[in-house]
């Protein structure tokens, strides 16, 4: 059975999930969550039976890219079970893509877990090649365990992407030996721009935005930058850098958003979908998902939340302060 497929109010197809399947993480990134974080009650997540249930009904209603985030994903007990349950719709061909985004800590254990559930490709989340920054921005990670991490699921036939958040006074010393070291390691990197999400505990939001036109500025003295067309379904924008035969994605929320071809929706590991990764609105699936073992309440829901998914987002730092801040942490949305 299929559905007709989501189509939002400003006539943009909804294809690409993000789900985030726990809020737990072994990390404590600064610009992602707390030190001391109250986790939520078990009863309040979703089971691995729900987010199949879940996910299968939004593959019917036309979602093609599924990509799972947390939290740390791999941290969920038994999480290989729903993946390997997802690659039914990669043989049907409803689906065209299974990944997520790590923070790789967990891959020597999961990569080929990983590779045999039909996943190809995986964000690992990188924002520095210090061991000692490594220690401070991530606070309780381990850099030798993620670059064992990603050699195994390179060796295990994953396509590795490195997501580093840009990070004023933080990385900016390290631009070009991150960019040389995925070039000889054959990785693909992207630049993210810091956005303005969730109390921090002092953390200084706007003190940490580094623009990556002045990122790209910088690039661009060492090396050729050529625009390229390439998309993957996300809001990333490519170059090629002429002297390494590499691409370089930049993700620009602040400096240039990419809400004009947004065709995402973000679900959260409680069943709260959010319909922009910039906006408090979302709506409930939890309860129409328990309420009925039909999926006529939940399709309905699905439907409403799309109707009500904004144009865009308001994030902007040009006043010097965190405008259109949301208060929930990076973790609970899943990124």
């Amino acid at each position: 059975m299929t559905s007709v497929p989501l189509i939002d109010p400003f006539a943009r197809p909804i294809s690409y999930l993000r789900v985030s399947v726990t809020d737990r993480c072994d990390f404590r990134c600064v610009y992602c969550m707390s030190e001391n974080m109250t986790f939520l009650p078990k009863k309040e997540l979703l089971t691995l039976e729900e987010l199949d249930r879940m996910c299968s009904t939004f593959i019917r209603m036309g979602v093609e890219k599924l990509r799972i985030t947390g939290g740390e994903p791999l941290v969920r007990r038994e999480i290989m079970t729903f993946f390997r349950s997802m690659s039914r719709h990669l043989e049907s061909g409803a689906l065209q893509e299974l990944t997520l985004t790590t923070n790789g800590s967990q891959l020597s254990r999961f990569a080929g877990d990983l590779y045999a559930a039909g996943v190809r490709r995986i964000n690992v989340s990188l924002d520095t090649l210090d061991d000692a920054k490594f220690s401070r921005v991530t606070r309780w990670g381990k850099l030798s365990k993620v670059l064992d991490g990603i050699d195994a699921a390179q060796k295990a036939g994953l396509r590795v992407k490195i997501n580093t958040v840009a990070l004023k006074g933080f990385n900016e010393d390290e631009l070009f030996s991150l960019t040389e070291w995925c070039a000889s390691s054959d990785l693909d990197l992207t630049f993210i721009e810091v956005m303005p999400m969730g109390d921090l505990g002092g953390e200084d939001r706007v003190g940490q935005y580094w623009s990556l036109k002045d990122l790209r500025g910088q690039l661009a003295e060492q090396y050729t930058l050529k625009e390229l067309d390439h998309r993957t379904g996300g809001p990333a924008r490519y170059v090629e850098l002429k002297e390494t035969g590499q691409q370089l994605g930049f993700i620009t929320p602040l400096t240039h958003n990419f809400c004009e071809s947004c065709n995402r929706v973000r679900l959260t590991c409680t069943g709260e979908l959010f319909m922009c990764l910039g906006q408090e609105d979302n709506a409930d699936l939890r309860g129409p998902l328990r309420a009925s073992e039909s999926d006529t309440l939940l399709e309905d829901a699905i439907r409403a939340a799309i109707a009500r998914k904004p144009k865009g987002h308001d994030f902007d730092y040009s006043r010097q302060t965190a405008d259109g801040q949301v208060s929930r942490h990076m973790s609970h949305t899943g990124g």
